[in-house]
């Protein structure tokens, strides 16, 4: 990803988790790609969610405080192995034109690759090293999500294309990681390969809306069903489910079918919400429009008042 995770979300990098928060929920809604018709919104929506990811974890923003964009490749105990060596404090980063380098309190900058290389390096001097994590983006479509089950991806590395099984649990959301033990960075002296985490991103749905474990969607009804009630048919991640109109509807309001969103590993599913619109006939027949026209002639009713 480009750019600054602070800068993404528009704060300085002291901010709380608190004002964080406030501001990815501002920047999501802005621009979810369901209400944002901007070719670039989906990927600027992709940009918010990942560095909300990071700043909303101390334990990961700590680390790109430090190492900036190449914190994903410093060992997550790299302070155990490496802070007696910087007489206390650990090491500070400098962000330069060559990536991040590091003022050792007197000794010089060295650079990042030099720094372990030469704490860790062929001789081994403090035994084998870990791994380092490593992230990538799962794409699944919201019926992908809802049902879950195995996932057959290919990512390419360093030495080429691989293929991965991925079990995606029944109700994944979007940002969720998936983690595939072993399956990160390769280890160094004999260490053990990092872990390979998937994050889940739901592709956006011409239907459906996600939000958290709720489900919307939009309900069409024919000005009668409206006006008399009725019993509809709706079509949902999970399969066909009955609606019951209540009389009087109008457009806009919502019909909640509780149990029927996104299903939990835990607990209780969430929700369905249905919104209702009135659609009318748009190329109504002679018999319609003379039934429509001794409406208007006998009713009363204004929308406007």
């Amino acid at each position: 990803m480009a750019g600054d995770y602070y800068e993404v979300l528009g704060v300085s990098r002291d901010a709380s988790a608190e004002e964080i928060q406030q501001s990815y929920r501002k920047l999501a809604r802005r621009y979810h790609p369901d209400v944002n018709s901007d070719p670039q919104a989906e990927e600027r929506f992709k940009e918010i969610n990942e560095a909300y990811d990071v700043l909303s974890d101390p334990e990961t923003r700590k680390r790109y405080d430090r190492f900036g964009p190449d914190f994903r490749s410093v060992p997550e105990d790299w302070e155990e192995r490496v802070g007696a060596g910087f007489g206390g404090g650990g090491p500070r980063h400098q962000r330069g034109g060559g990536g991040v380098r590091f003022t050792t309190g007197g000794v010089g900058d060295v650079d990042f690759e030099d720094l372990f290389g030469s704490m860790f390096g062929a001789r081994g001097a403090a035994g084998p090293i870990p791994g380092a994590d490593q992230e990538a983006e799962l794409p699944l479509t919201v019926e992908e999500a809802y049902r879950g089950g195995t996932r057959t991806i290919t990512l390419s590395g360093p030495d080429g294309q691989r293929e991965y099984r991925v079990n995606v649990p029944a109700g994944a959301v979007d940002g969720q990681r998936i983690r595939l033990a072993g399956q990160g960075g390769r280890g160094g002296g004999q260490g053990p390969a990092g872990d390979l985490y998937l994050v889940a991103r739901i592709r956006p749905h011409r239907r459906y809306r996600i939000s958290g474990h709720d489900i919307h969607v939009d309900l069409p009804v024919t000005p009668w069903e409206a006006a008399l009630g009725a019993t509809v048919p709706l079509t949902t991640p999970g399969g066909e489910a009955k609606v019951t109109v209540p009389a009087g509807s109008s457009s806009g309001r919502r019909l909640r079918l509780r149990g029927e969103g996104m299903p939990r590993t835990r607990g209780a599913p969430g929700d369905l919400y249905a919104e209702i619109r009135v659609v009318v006939p748009p190329d109504p027949t002679p018999r319609e429009r003379e039934l429509f026209g001794r409406l208007a002639a006998e009713s009363t009713f204004d929308p406007r008042r």
